[in-house]
């Protein structure tokens, strides 16, 4: 039987980077195929090709025998190919109906008829057991919601290639559940779906075949996923052996440095209060909506406080605002990068100089470029950002790679007392999340205070010392590393009614000793 989706030998050169390298594989109808490979390893150019956003520079692509040349995502929607990236495609200040229907809106006399639309899309999101306000604006829903309504608009294109970008990074687990019933229907209805993921659980869950890439090439493609264990996969993708991704170290115990004292604010439902010691790396989990994002953005003096306090030190810190608390040594890593931690059109150089060029302008007036150049230059060895040059546009790296730019930005800072980190390995590859993990632990060892905050409870349990978890905007419980199981956390980050039918979970950490 022949493929119904086909790569033969596709290349695309960007300038610096070869991000495809002759890469040939095809996908069958009725299958999902999984791409795996490290952030910057081709995945996501490759299904910017098929979704006709990029033109290959080399090779051919076939879509039910016939040979496709796509010049926009209108071009790729007709021959029946929709694509999910993980950047998502939005209009804001547009409702969730008019998104899900933008460019075939119904019309009436001329003019768009908002009473159809709406009833339209409500009545595909109730089949789709999805829940959405079809009126919403896109501004005023979370990542999460927004993700949702990018895969109700590809899948209301009845298109017969469906690719997903790592669909479930910003997915409660209600949500992702619904999301792998979707996916099975489509592969049951004979769809061909080309699936994206760093979560290997859900590679092993919903792919029957997998292809792994690596520097632009194909390494490998393993036709029955099933039958390959976890730790070849992760091989074939980074090309070495990781044994322990966590990377977890014991450190010596330090007095406390940080302490909230009853913060409060709109999105929270309660004051509150925690603290963190010199050389601890203090977790945060629940569930998407638990108010973990929006507490750090109180702390941080990113939202305005009703309420509370934050010391440093014995010392407070004022909530005037952002640069007060950058000031004081405490910096955000924020949920999301593209729209609140790069500066999308400007080089890796100036993303990571940004902050600490305060402290460093000659006579308070001019830049000191050779200063700034070694110090980027010295970020991009010690973190392994994978770039042609330090003048490269960050907006072109891959997810993980922005990442590590966002992390050597508050590293450069001369006086870091407290790294907060919301989501910090949010769709990116194994291999990646190892580096950012013993960024982490560095970071700890030199005395300074971690919070992670994460929806991966995995990771949670894997760097963490001491897990905080949030239910419903309040701090509903603390675990000691040692007490810290998923089933433990769990119950504490899902309601009581809830927490009796919370499904099993895997687990990829060995338990490691308390912060002594």
């Amino acid at each position: 039987m022949s493929a119904y989706l086909q790569f033969e030998d596709v290349s695309k050169v960007f300038p610096g980077v070869k991000a495809l390298n002759g890469v040939s594989f095809e996908a069958h109808a009725g299958t999902v195929h999984g791409l795996l490979g490290e952030n910057g390893a081709g995945k996501s150019t490759l299904l910017k090709i098929l979704g006709g956003q990029y033109k290959p520079d080399g090779g051919r692509l076939v879509v039910a025998g016939k040979e496709r040349h796509f010049t926009s995502a209108a071009d790729a929607i007709a021959a029946g190919v929709a694509v999910i990236h993980q950047e998502l495609q939005y209009v804001p200040e547009l409702t969730v109906a008019e998104n899900v229907l933008l460019g075939r809106l119904p019309t009436r006399f001329g003019l768009v008829d908002h009473k159809a639309a709406q009833q339209l899309v409500t009545r595909r999101l109730a089949e789709l057991g999805v829940d959405l306000d079809p009126a919403a604006r896109l501004a005023d829903l979370s990542i999460a919601q927004r993700q949702m309504v990018e895969i109700c608009k590809a899948l209301m294109q009845d298109a017969q290639v469906i690719a997903f970008d790592e669909p479930t990074s910003s997915l409660s687990h209600r949500e992702s559940e619904v999301l792998f019933r979707l996916v099975r229907e489509l592969r049951a209805d004979g769809r061909t779906i080309i699936y994206i993921s760093h979560r290997l659980e859900e590679l092993y869950a919903l792919c029957d075949t997998c292809t792994i890439f690596r520097d632009g090439r194909k390494i490998v493609t393993h036709p029955v996923m099933a039958d390959v264990p976890r730790e070849r996969l992760i091989a074939d993708m980074v090309g070495r052996e990781v044994n322990d991704i966590y990377d977890y170290r014991t450190r010596p115990a330090h007095g406390e440095r940080l302490s909230v004292r009853g913060l409060d604010g709109a999105a929270l439902d309660g004051p509150a209060s925690f603290s963190v010691r010199g050389g601890e790396v203090l977790g945060f989990f629940g569930l998407v909506g638990a108010g973990r994002s929006e507490l750090m953005r109180l702390l941080y003096g990113a939202d305005r406080r009703s309420a509370g306090q934050v010391l440093l030190d014995g010392k407070a810190v004022s909530a005037s605002g952002p640069s007060a608390a950058i000031a004081a040594g405490i910096v955000l890593c924020p949920e999301d990068r593209k729209e609140q931690g790069i500066l999308a059109r400007a080089s890796v150089a100036e993303n990571i100089n940004i902050s600490c060029r305060r402290n460093s302008l000659l006579g308070g007036l001019f830049l000191r470029h050779k200063e700034e150049a070694a110090r980027a230059d010295d970020f991009i060895r010690r973190l392994r950002i994978k770039t042609p040059n330090r003048e490269q546009e960050i907006r072109l790296l891959s997810g993980g790679n922005q990442q590590k730019v966002i992390l050597a930005r508050w590293l450069a800072e001369p006086d870091l007392k407290v790294l907060i980190l919301d989501e910090p390995t949010r769709g990116i590859d194994v291999g990646a999340r190892n580096e950012i993990y013993r960024i982490i632990h560095e970071v700890a060892e030199r005395g300074c205070c971690v919070i992670v905050i994460s929806s991966d409870l995995p990771e949670v349990l894997g760097v963490a010392d001491r897990v905080l978890v949030m239910r419903e905007g309040r701090i509903s419980g603390e675990l000691s590393r040692a007490d810290a199981s998923e089933t433990a956390v769990l119950r504490l980050a899902l309601p009581d009614a809830a927490a009796a039918a919370a499904p099993p979970t895997t687990t990829e950490h060995t338990p490691s000793r308390s912060l002594q």
